[in-house]
């Protein structure tokens, strides 16, 4: 019971975090989601698969601050592995004369 129950919650925000990501590389409002993107795959699972799309849908949180927050912690984590990389590899780093003031 609880193992489903799992996998459910992960695949939720495993489509919460894959979605929030398009919609940042798209560039668009973080609004889509809510608005265009989850009654598209509604109407898209009622049409083609003929499936139930509430009980599919219910598990992606796609509202305006879920995708925010996804992509803040995306952010974080693209900065926190960059930082780490540089602290644990070394770098040179060349200056031209004409960069300095």
């Amino acid at each position: 019971m609880f193992a489903s129950t799992s996998k459910r919650d992960y695949g939720g925000l495993r489509v919460s975090y894959n979605i929030s990501q398009l919609i940042a590389k798209s560039e668009k409002p973080h609004t889509i989601g809510e608005e265009l993107i989850l009654p598209a795959t509604e109407e898209v699972l009622k049409t083609i698969l003929h499936k139930p799309a509430y009980d599919i849908l219910k598990i992606a949180l796609l509202s305006n601050n879920t995708v925010q927050r996804c992509i803040d912690e995306m952010s974080h984590d693209v900065e926190s592995f960059l930082c780490n990389y540089l602290k644990m590899n070394h770098f040179s780093i060349h200056l031209d004369e004409s960069t300095l003031p």
